[in-house]
This record gives C-alpha cells, sequence and structure tokens, in this order.
C-alpha cells in the first residue's frame, strides 16, 4: 500500500547564501534526496540570499524540513513564519548520523582518528542552537571515541579564534565565508564542510517521515 506521506511534497527549506557554492550544496542534497524517493515531490526554498524563497514552493501541504544544523530561531521561527499551515519538522543538526558524515570528512582531511579535536561551527546569538552545536561535538566523540569540543566562528563561546585547535571538524553545510576562516586559523587539520554527503539526505527523509501534526514542529 502507497504510503499516505509521500503525498505531502517535501521543501527542504535552507538559509541561504551569496555564495554560489552554498546553493550547489543544497541542490546536491536535494538530488540525493529525489533519489531515494522517486516518487516524492521535493523542492528546495531558501530563507534569504536565494531563489526560490520557502514561501514561493511552500503549500499548506508540504513537510518543510529546515536544511540547519543547529535549531534556533532560523529554524523555530523564521522558517515556520515563511511556510504557515505546513509541518515543519526539526532542523537537520544535531543527529547522529551527521557524526558518520563529520567523521568521513576528518579522514578525508587526513584525520589520524586519535588526536582530540574541535568541532567549529558557525555560531548564533540564540542558546538552544549553541547547545545544539555541544551536543553535536558531542555525538562526535562518542563515535571516534576522542574529546570533541566545540567552538564557533561568529557568535557563541569558546570563539575558535580564542582556543589552541590542531584538528578541526567543520560543523558547516557547505564552503563560504565561514569555512575560509577555519582554514585561516593554523590548525594542522580542517575537514570540508559537511556538504552533500549521503548521510545528509538520509536525516532529511528521516524528519520528514517523523511529520505528524500539521503547523506545528515534529520532533526530531
Amino acid at each position: 500500500m502507497r504510503d499516505p506521506r509521500l503525498s505531502a511534497p517535501l521543501v527542504i527549506a535552507a538559509h541561504g547564501s551569496t555564495d554560489p557554492r552554498f546553493a550547489d550544496a543544497v541542490e546536491a542534497i536535494a538530488a540525493q534526496v529525489r533519489a531515494q524517493r522517486v516518487d516524492l515531490d521535493v523542492r528546495v526554498g531558501f530563507l534569504d540570499h536565494g531563489s526560490p524563497t520557502i514561501a514561493e514552493v511552500r503549500t499548506e501541504a508540504c513537510v518543510v524540513v529546515p536544511l540547519l544544523l543547529a535549531g534556533g530561531y532560523h529554524a523555530r521561527v523564521d522558517i515556520p513564519a515563511h511556510a504557515p499551515g505546513a509541518v515543519v519538522t526539526a532542523a537537520v543538526g544535531p543527529d547522529p548520523l551527521l557524526a558518520v558524515a563529520l567523521a568521513d570528512r576528518l579522514r578525508e582531511a587526513g584525520y589520524d582518528g586519535t588526536s582530540p579535536l574541535t568541532l567549529a561551527a558557525a555560531g548564533s546569538s540564540d542558546e538552544r542552537a549553541l547547545d545544539d552545536v555541544r551536543a553535536a561535538a558531542r555525538q562526535l566523540g562518542d563515535l571516534l571515541r576522542v574529546p570533541v569540543s566545540a567552538a564557533f566562528v561568529s557568535a557563541g563561546t569558546p570563539r575558535i579564534n580564542d582556543v589552541t585547535v590542531d584538528v578541526v571538524a567543520s560543523y558547516l553545510l557547505a564552503p563560504g565565508v565561514f569555512h575560509d576562516a577555519l582554514t585561516r586559523i593554523g590548525a594542522r587539520v580542517v575537514s570540508a564542510p559537511v556538504g552533500a554527503h549521503p548521510a545528509v539526505a538520509d536525516v532529511v527523509l528521516a524528519r520528514y517521515d517523523s511529520c505528524q501534526v500539521p503547523g506545528r514542529i515534529a520532533p526530531a
């Protein structure tokens, strides 16, 4: 029997960036989601600095998944405000599957698998978002069995420039200004952004499948 959830379009809601590489990463993730669910109507909408906007692609029957690595004001307020009446799920991160993606990116960058490391995120003025990054650091530490601390590029403490770092896991979705800043701090290893790792598509679909009540944020 056909899953009735497949009748609800999936809107992947991204923040957006003036750097075209961000949109490229979002579209690559959307392509992976479409490949996994060929009968699913998968749309991409941007909150800012991108087209189409979330408001242009949403319907009251859709499920909106915030393509954000931490929950915060954008996930809890901005995106729902641009998709009234729709189901809005929890943000993509943190999630144990993203820890797998982060570990893969670290290995690709030459990480030896034994050194303590720092998970570096953009940061936020929303303490809940900072807590989500710290939770992601714990998940990565549990997976790798090494100490993992969290630090932030722009907002939040500690700032990445105020701590001594040797290995950095980039907790960013795509290349851009924040990742460029990480490459300049002098760490021995800096992983690439999470990007279109297959685990991201898996989490997007898990969030979609978790949707429950229209107009409310579904649990992760």
